[in-house]
């Protein structure tokens, strides 16, 4: 099976009183999605915003917004994110009592529902939903703030997902979050991954050469 390799910018780096201006950018500069880290301050200790910012940037981008959950009961917002135009929620296994059930309601909204496990969890929490998703994004920091250092053992888990899918024959895409910049990604890549989200290196200096180092490199 063949998927496309993607770049998934995370507006987590960018310059919050602008957003509106930050995804025509990342549009223009060759971005495949736009990575949107959302954060209660209670599953992680990090506070970013809600449904109505994805609301207002929607106008200004056609691009695929990729909501990331960092939220407890993410369920509660599926319907508030699906109103707002985001294409896709992905949420953490850690923080749902319900994983099947979230997804089947995100699925049901409409938007693309893919699965996220953190550094410490592992890949066989998630083996019963994963016929079901169209993504697994295996974290390779931990959740909440950007800037952090790659963790290679987290390359495992990519590994694993890689060759249940081809095993099972199911055709969901692994994306990879933490820490990815032109040395990193092409790990992630080699493990399985096609969908990097990068912030701390896109957003230091030019947006759209960063965008493009890290496409030649796939």
């Amino acid at each position: 099976m063949t998927l496309t390799n993607k770049i998934a910018p995370s507006i987590l780096s960018a310059d919050f009183g602008k957003f509106a201006e930050e995804v025509k950018k990342l549009e223009a500069s060759g971005a495949d999605m736009v990575h949107i880290d959302v954060m209660d301050g209670y599953f992680v200790d990090n506070l970013t915003f809600g449904a109505g910012v994805v609301k207002a940037m929607r106008p200004h981008s056609k691009l695929f917004f990729d909501c990331h959950m960092m939220v407890e009961n993410p369920e509660n917002f599926v319907d508030d994110f699906a109103e707002a135009g985001a294409d896709g929620m992905t949420i953490h296994v850690e923080a749902t009592k319900h994983i099947h059930g979230a997804l089947q309601a995100i699925k049901a909204a409409g938007m693309k529902a893919s699965v996220v496990i953190n550094p410490g969890t592992p890949v066989e929490a998630i083996k019963p939903v994963l016929g079901m998703v169209d993504m697994v994004l295996v974290m390779t920091v931990n959740p909440g703030f950007g800037g952090q250092k790659f963790l290679p053992e987290c390359l495992e888990k990519v590994e694993d997902l890689a060759n249940i899918r081809e095993w099972r024959g199911l055709d969901f895409e692994i994306q990879v979050d933490g820490g990815i910049d032109d040395r990193t990604i092409t790990l992630a890549k080699e493990a399985g991954a096609n969908v990097f989200v990068a912030g701390s290196f896109v957003y230091k200096g030019d947006v759209a050469e960063n965008i493009q180092k890290l496409k030649a490199k796939l």
